[in-house]
């Protein structure tokens, strides 16, 4: 990786960035507040704070959360659908779920509203056979009654095109010619797989972000180039992946989530080059809290994600689960007298007590500096309404002290996150026990070691830079397309030839694209795999094989091998299915060095030469604790806690009798053990 190499990543409250020089090894950081009405412009100001000179830069990679923010506030362009005749309420009906478990209360707004969702005569069964011709003259005047509404997107949206494309091949060209620009989407040319709900889903938030995302990312490549920078801008995809910035709006849907994945992929080279291949993501930010999976280096990627109720976006995206309870969440006494913490948030405006931007809720910040976990110097200006907040509000109606109350809110967060730890570990059997906790976010490392604990988590690996996390993945992130294609045949009855012949033309279009990009690569290679299901199942199971070219025989025996890894049951008399073949083609980049991440000429020789100080801090009771500034940590360094270490982007809380060391990468491994009252 020759040259400067910056990674910027947009968050709701902050955006951060990270530039390495491969030559010379040095890093520049900078965490600047997000512009939400314009987010180049936060992008932009991260450069400016870094000091970077944008002529001089060989690659920058961004994640953002442009598609996301429009899709979860629906603040999404005007978009037209026209679907197969009776069918234009899919995306309504859905699958016939409640927002709510119990009850019939609940909102729900679909993304294309019911006046710009048109029908026109055209048919096709499950096997592809044309029930009834396409019907031509309608669709023109479908698509002219949209564009008079207003409509800027398109989604054309058929039954079962997966199975045969034609009728939605031919209405876009019939589209194409009338519709004054790009944004015509086909749903099979998006996700070429069964279920109507998913796929016209997907297809429906590609078309509404495509318009955002394009003008935003010209906006940014205008300003960069103003300034100088005359190289590729890649983008972050929901996949863990990168494509250019000039196609990137051809898929817009593939952007959502782009910001949780790099996060994903940070962790994952993290894990890997400290030798932990197995870990628990933990992102903990100002409102909520983001978990995942890694095991055997691998980031868990899924094309069955639900974004929020009734929102299926069905391309492959790094599954990442969200809890509402973060920094800001505010913590309360119900009218049954039961303490809650979350779902509500303070946000960054007021925000927490602590912030003193007039906020008066008490949230687990505010706790965190009642109990000496976050420095009280530097919010020592709302100390005192902090504590007076936590008295009222919820040591008195519990019988508590201030710092009880407040380590009651600690301590139900804590449950909280490790709830959803643990659903995210049991929905993909595996043990929390085996893994080690990869804590990020400006909050993680507040909470590392104590949900460690509450887990039964062994250790707890923390990266040299928790707060940039994010745009560290971005810099070491791959290349890669993803490829989904619907068979749904009985494996005993699929034409094996044809299935070769469908991941064979996968890969070949996976490596097209990626040798379309203007970056370097250091390898290539394919991952394949099948979405299987025994017949008269529901769900799925995805089966990794070796190559694209396995034999029957092989194939059921991978599936029955998986089948019995995730369920511990044999089911040898019942027929498998062969629903969906998948293909990942992926560009590996080459490495860097996340040693210089924290300056080596920084380092101290000895323990106390880093320590700034003391401070009380509650753990069940007040112990006077050492400070320590991690910048200044020797290389070699070992403690054992109390300790608290600070840095520019976190604060890390290492409780009574959890060990600490230092690997050669600048991380801490945090070996958890012993209890404290």
């Amino acid at each position: 990786m020759a040259g400067l190499v910056a990674g910027v990543d947009v968050g709701g409250t902050f955006t951060d960035l990270v530039i390495f020089d491969a030559v010379s090894g040095g890093v520049k950081l900078a965490k600047v507040p997000t512009t939400l009405d314009n987010q180049a412009f936060g992008v932009l100001g991260a450069f400016d704070e870094a000091g970077a000179d944008l002529g001089a830069l060989d690659l920058i990679v961004h994640g953002t959360t442009t598609t996301t923010n429009a899709v979860l506030e629906r603040k999404l362009a005007r978009t037209g659908l026209i679907a197969t005749e009776g069918f234009r309420d899919v995306l309504e009906l859905g699958r016939r779920t409640r927002p709510q478990p119990y009850g019939m209360t609940g909102r729900f707004v679909p993304v294309i509203p019911r006046d710009l969702r048109l029908e026109v005569p055209e048919r096709m069964d499950a096997r592809g056979r044309v029930l009834t011709p396409l019907d031509e003259e309608a669709l023109a005047t479908a698509v002219r009654q949209l564009l008079d509404r207003g409509c800027e997107s398109l989604v054309i949206h058929f039954l079962h095109s997966y199975a045969n494309p034609a009728h939605e091949l031919r209405a876009g060209e019939i589209a194409a010619r009338l519709w004054p620009n790009r944004y015509v989407t086909l749903g099979h040319a998006l996700l070429s797989e069964s279920r109507e709900f998913e796929r016209g889903v997907t297809a429906a938030v590609n078309a509404s972000v495509q318009p955002l995302l394009e003008r935003y990312m010209a906006r940014l490549s205008d300003e960069l180039t103003a300034r100088g920078y005359g190289r590729e801008l890649l983008v972050m995809n929901g996949n863990g992946g990168m494509v250019s910035a000039r196609s990137v709006a051809r898929e817009a849907v593939k952007t959502v989530m782009s910001g949780p994945a790099s996060g994903v992929m940070a962790a994952v080279y993290t894990g890997r080059r400290a030798g932990m291949d197995n870990l628990v993501t933990y992102d903990m930010g100002g409102t909520s809290t983001d978990v995942a999976m890694i095991r055997a280096g691998r980031a868990p990627v899924s094309n069955e994600i639900e974004v929020e109720y009734a929102m299926p976006i069905h391309v492959p995206m790094v599954d990442v689960r969200t809890v509402g309870a973060g920094g800001g969440s505010i913590a309360r006494v119900d009218q049954g007298g039961m303490l809650r913490v979350g779902p509500e948030s303070a946000g960054s405006q007021p925000g927490p007590i602590c912030y003193g931007r007039g906020g008066t809720e008490p949230t687990i910040s505010d706790a965190n500096v009642l109990l000496g976990r976050l420095s009280p110097t530097r919010f020592g200006h709302a100390l005192d309404r902090v504590r007076e907040a936590f008295a009222r509000r919820i040591g008195a109606p519990l019988g508590l002290s201030a710092e009880q109350a407040a380590e009651a809110v600690l301590t139900l967060g804590n449950i909280h996150m490790a709830g959803a730890i643990r659903m995210v570990s049991i929905s993909v059997g595996a043990d929390p026990r085996d893994f080690a906790l990869f804590a990020f976010g400006g909050a993680g490392p507040l909470h590392a070691t104590a949900l460690a604990r509450e887990l039964a988590i062994p250790k707890v690996l923390i990266p040299a830079r928790p707060g940039i996390t994010n745009a560290l993945g971005c810099v070491v992130a791959d290349l890669r397309h993803d490829f989904v294609r619907t068979l749904n045949r009985p494996l005993d009855g699929a034409d094996m030839d044809e299935v070769h012949a469908i991941w064979a033309a996968q890969e070949a279009e996976g490596r097209r694209l990626i040798g379309d990009e203007r970056i370097e690569v250091r390898e290539l290679r394919t991952e394949f795999t099948a979405d299987m299901q025994f017949i008269g199942q529901t769900h799925l199971l995805r089966v990794r094989l070796p190559d694209g070219a396995p034999t029957r025989e092989a194939l059921q025996a991978a599936f029955e091998r998986a089948y019995f890894d995730r369920f511990r049951v044999d089911l040898p008399t019942i027929r498998a299915n062969l629903v969906n073949l998948n293909c990942s083609v992926i560009g590996e980049r080459p490495a860097i060095d996340l040693s210089t991440l924290i300056d080596p000429a920084g380092r101290r020789q000895t323990l106390t030469d880093a320590r700034t100080g003391t401070r009380p801090v509650w753990f069940g009771g007040w112990v006077e604790t050492p400070v320590y500034w991690r910048d200044h940590l020797p290389a070699d360094a070992r403690l054992t806690g109390p300790a608290i270490i600070e840095q520019m982007d976190t604060t890390i809380v290492i409780e009574p009798g959890d060990r600490v060391e230092t690997d050669a990468e600048g991380n801490l491994i945090v070996t958890v053990g012993g209890t404290h009252a």
